[in-house]
């Protein structure tokens, strides 16, 4: 099925359709689901971290580089803890990805090297003042994480994030947080974003490489399941309330608490909290466990079947124009 294409400067600017960024997600973004995105006319993207060795990361680009001419985009952790940022950089930029989304940490050095190469930055914000930050460095949009997102979500509303950050910033906003159907979609536009982030949705896609039980909870679950747990990374994220998360506990222990705030022991324990987060994470996501920690957001009340990529774009493009047609009008 075909559509009318959803304009805004920033699909002009990327040369996509549709203002839809099929977002980054550890473990779960993969190769068929970046190319099935972008040769629909949105934009796909993964991370780098998701592939290991980093030769591993090269490889899938350059499949995905193989399988579609669209635009593609890949997600780097730009802070100092990422040991392979570099590398992964580097091999982005020679295999031609389009745009990079930049999460945790300083960007600059990813927008000069990204903007050399004729490629897009798009940066990771949740307040005004890290916008502008990344605004004043050369960041080509913000992603504005707002509450209701799945992993480290923002704390503001996106009735409130959004509007502000357009009025503020002189460069695109994107929404991301709580987007999974057309009229979601529509209200973020009418909100001043130019495109939208969306994850949690296709988490319950059929291309994605995560448990079928991953999927069907996400289908299964409300909005109510989710919950702000510190165990993961030592920050609140966003996860399914399973009984292992409820037994689990949301808080770290006061002991590792104690530890990630001192000043003298913070760099030993932040990275191993991160470490052991990420091994829950993907044992969850990739292998039967009854450990189950999923991330997701509070839009899994929106998810009600698993569809494949190329269904769930279409569902959100004809939703969205159902809700522009629906909208009251004066007579």
């Amino acid at each position: 099925m075909s559509f009318k294409e959803i304009q805004t400067p920033f699909t002009k600017t990327m040369g996509i359709k549709y203002p839809i960024i099929a977002a980054p997600m550890f473990l779960v973004s993969n190769e068929d689901m970046v190319v099935a995105v972008s040769e629909y006319g949105g934009l796909g993207t993964v991370p780098s971290l998701n592939y290991r060795p980093p030769e591993n990361f090269k490889k899938a680009i350059e499949n995905i580089k193989s399988r579609t001419k669209k635009p593609i985009g890949v997600n780097l952790i730009v802070n100092k803890s990422n040991t392979r940022y570099p590398t992964d950089l580097k091999a982005s930029l020679d295999l031609g990805v389009d745009c990079f989304i930049t999460s945790l940490g300083n960007p600059k050095h990813t927008i000069t090297e990204a903007h050399k190469n004729g490629a897009k930055v798009f940066c990771d914000v949740t307040n005004l003042e890290h916008a502008l930050k990344v605004q004043d460095l050369g960041a080509d949009a913000v992603i504005a994480v707002c509450s209701g997102a799945g992993g480290h979500a923002g704390p503001l509303s996106p009735f409130s994030l959004l509007p502000w950050l357009s009025e503020k910033l002189d460069i695109p906003v994107i929404a991301a947080g709580g987007i999974a159907d057309g009229s979601t979609l529509a209200a973020s536009l009418a909100l001043g974003a130019q495109a939208v982030s969306v994850g949690t949705r296709f988490i319950a896609c059929n291309e994605a490489g995560v448990t079928e039980d991953y999927k069907k909870a996400v289908v299964d679950s409300s909005p109510e399941d989710i919950v702000m747990t510190e165990k993961v990374s030592g920050t609140p994220a966003a996860v399914i309330n399973t009984e292992f998360v409820q037994k689990q506990g949301l808080k770290l222990n006061w002991l590792v608490k104690t530890l990630k705030n001192n000043p003298y022991t913070k760099k030993y324990v932040v990275p191993l909290i991160h470490l052991a987060g990420m091994k829950s994470l993907e044992k969850s996501a990739t292998k039967l466990s009854w450990k189950n920690v999923w991330s997701a957001g509070q839009s899994v009340g929106l998810v009600k079947q698993q569809l494949s990529c190329d269904e769930i774009m279409t569902k959100m493009i004809s939703e969205y124009y159902q809700c522009v047609k629906g909208l009251p009008r004066e007579n």
